[in-house]
């Protein structure tokens, strides 16, 4: 591959990692599909094996991003009615307040959830809380998969291709 089309796979891998933080992009479903466009085109054993790394990574963070966080919130008592409304919103925010608005509808959505089944501010709060930790852990996850995944096909951009 040549330097244009290995920057440009470069730009969409980060991108990609851009997009587990904004969530607007599918994150590390689109890094994984930049570096299976880049091992199509090299289609050296190289290629492949950083390919099955980023598999591995990738698919084993999108395991794990929905496990801990789902314990995490069983063990704080969160139901996961609680979350599918603060999802259910923050769709809503998406739409109604442009770029912010999932920001706001989840937490809105999970603290609204909270209070109707706790009756009370500081409960609601706290399990408000609970979910925000958990989602966050949650993006840290992805993240670091995706990061990694990167960082094994910059690797062999770098030093064995």
């Amino acid at each position: 591959m040549d330097t244009l089309g290995t920057f440009l796979i470069g730009v969409v891998i980060f991108v990609g990692i851009l997009g587990i933080v904004i969530p607007v992009l599918p994150g590390a479903i689109l890094s994984l599909a930049a570096i299976l466009v880049w091992a199509l085109v090299e289609k050296g054993p190289t290629a492949w094996i950083v390919l099955a790394a980023a598999v591995v990574l990738i698919g084993a963070s999108q395991v794990v991003k929905y496990v801990v966080p789902e314990r995490q919130l069983r063990e704080s008592g969160v139901p996961r009615r609680s979350m599918v409304v603060g999802v259910l919103l923050g769709i809503v925010g998406f739409f109604v307040i442009p770029v912010v608005g999932m920001f706001v509808g989840f937490p809105l959505g999970v603290y609204l959830s909270e209070w109707q089944r706790l009756k009370t501010h500081a409960d609601a709060w706290t399990s408000t809380k609970h979910a925000l930790r958990a989602t966050g852990v949650s993006i840290l996850i992805e993240f670091i998969g995706a990061s990694l995944a990167a960082a094994v096909w910059l690797v062999a951009v770098l030093f064995l291709v």
